[in-house]
């Protein structure tokens, strides 16, 4: 069960996942702060400037637009920056892979397929993955002890 659990964290996607959402997560309260800092105060000059600037009351309730588009703001900085720095560029890289002009990932040979299926059989009845015992099909293969 703990093998199963450590294959999964290990496989690719999964670490890939997980620095995505770290670097995510760092770049969002990057350009919240930028936003908050300088946008907010912006739109609260256009707005008005002062105390009230980027607000306006309704029968005494008050309304904050200027943070409601401060965020709009932070949501399309955001995903532009994911768009220009992870999407495009993994984009490109695939239309290469597939035009032949980056090498995509190493996929194992039929023969070292084959050894692994072999070793995985060997070591559930019990034996050595490099044991050689003699009889048909015991074949070993070159580098393969």
């Amino acid at each position: 069960m703990l093998k199963g659990f450590k294959d999964f964290l290990l496989r690719g996607n999964v670490v890939d996942l997980a620095v995505a959402v770290v670097i995510g997560a760092a770049f969002t309260a990057v350009v919240s702060s930028f936003t908050t800092s300088f946008l907010e105060p912006l739109i609260g000059l256009v707005g008005g400037g002062g105390e009230l600037g980027g607000t306006f009351r309704v029968n005494g309730q008050v309304f904050t637009w200027a943070a409601f588009v401060n965020q709009v703001i932070t949501f399309v900085l955001t995903a532009a920056v994911v768009y220009f720095v992870v999407v495009l560029p993994m984009k490109k890289i695939v239309e290469r892979r597939k035009r032949g002009e980056e090498a995509g990932p190493v996929v194992p040979t039929q023969v070292e397929l084959l050894v692994e299926i072999r070793d995985l059989l060997r070591a559930q009845q019990g034996q050595r993955p490099g044991h050689d015992p003699s009889g048909p099909g015991t074949t070993t293969l070159p580098g393969q002890l």
